[in-house]
Formats: structure tokens, sequence, C-alpha cells
């Protein structure tokens, strides 16, 4: 199965400008979920009530940070008053409070549906799910480069040759 995930994300990794392709999207969380499905050995009953909770979860953390960000993208560092920030400290702490609130709560809920040591492995592939994305995007962006500088050499090579 470990090997079913690595296949997967590599599959992945072969398709150009991943990021802005809806397929491609759909193959990341495909591979994201049989990542974590493996990882925390979800039996089929547990599969069927997880994911639900997990993706509702998952859109409202996703709500959650697109607020604070939009928020933090409202604000000119260089520009802000003392009072403006103190103000803006005080709504991160409550935003981190309102993520935690709710991580609380999912928990509580998804422990209904796994087992505490099934939650614990969840943060786990999470975090290695994405560590490998992130490496194979920047391989993908290496291997992006390198082609560039490669073509940039010939063509100079052939610049060379016409002259």
């Amino acid at each position: 199965m470990k090997s079913l995930a690595f296949v997967l994300i590599l599959c992945l990794v072969t398709l150009g400008g991943f990021a802005q392709n809806k397929k491609a999207l759909e193959k990341i969380e495909s591979a994201r979920i049989a990542l974590i499905t493996e990882r925390l050995e979800l039996t089929p009953a547990q599969a069927e009530k997880f994911w639900p909770l997990y993706r509702e979860y998952n859109m409202q953390r996703k709500q959650l940070r697109q607020e604070f960000r939009q928020m933090r993208q409202e604000l000119d560092l260089k520009e802000l008053s003392d009072e403006k920030s103190e103000e803006f400290m005080q709504k991160r702490l409550e935003w981190k409070q309102t993520e935690l609130n709710l991580e609380k709560k999912y928990a509580e809920r998804l422990s209904e549906v796994i087992s505490s040591k099934q939650l614990l492995r969840l943060r786990s592939a999470e975090e290695e799910f994405q560590r490998r994305l992130l490496e194979r995007i920047q391989q993908q962006r290496q291997r992006q480069l390198q082609n560039q500088q490669r073509m940039q050499r010939q063509q100079m090579m052939q610049e060379r040759n016409n002259n």
C-alpha cells in the first residue's frame, strides 16, 4: 500500500502544470485520500463515515484560513499604527483560538468514528502528504529549470553554428 500512494503521487509529478489543471487536482486529492486511508488503516465502514466528516472539517478550516489571509492582505504593514497593530494581533489570536476550537470540535466528532490512535496518525499523514507533494513540486520545478537551461544552451549552440 505504501508504494501505491507513492506511485499515485509520482504520477502527479509527470503532469505539466498540474496545480492549474482540475483533473490533476482531482488526482492529487485521490492520492491524499489513498495515503490517509492507508496510514490510518481505515476499514470500509470507518472510511464511509470518516471522509464526509474530514471533508467538512477541511472545508471549514480552509474557509477560516482564507478569511485570515484576506484580513492580513488588507493590512499595509509599513503604514500600520501601533493601535492597528495591536488590533491585528488581537484578531490573529482570536483567529488561532477559532482554529483550535474547530480542531477540537472535529477531533471529538472524528473520535466517534476512528480510534484515538488513528486520530493521532491523521495529523502525521497530513504532514507527510504535504511534505511529499512539496518535494514533488520542487523536483518538477527543478526539472523545468534544467530543461529551460538545456534549451537555452541548445539555442546558443545553434546560433554559434549558424554564424
